[in-house]
């Protein structure tokens, strides 16, 4: 539930039924941790954003691409639980 609650201010967020249920248990209360206008105003360092430049970085960082593996078969498994949740419920 803590990277959940990290990422709170990102819009688009694909979070599991597991943790949307901790969430919905949970009386703590949540704070904006993200905001665009706060990243736009940091002094990061630009990097190139063509594919070629994209595809090289991500496929060094060996964390970044088991991570991502990882989120897309969760992803996929939650698919099948909501699709039977949604046949259940239907009949």
């Amino acid at each position: 539930k803590g990277e959940i609650t990290e990422l709170t201010g990102c819009d688009l967020l694909t979070i599991s039924p597991g943790l949307l249920g901790e969430l919905a248990a949970s009386e703590e209360p949540l704070t904006q941790k993200l905001n665009a206008d706060n990243a736009k105003s940091l002094k990061i360092a630009k990097i190139g954003s063509d594919e070629k430049t994209f595809r090289w970085l991500f496929n060094e960082d060996a964390m970044a691409t088991e991570k991502t593996a990882e989120g897309i078969r969760n992803f996929a498994k939650d698919i099948v639980k909501l699709e039977t949740m949604v046949a259940a419920a239907l009949g």
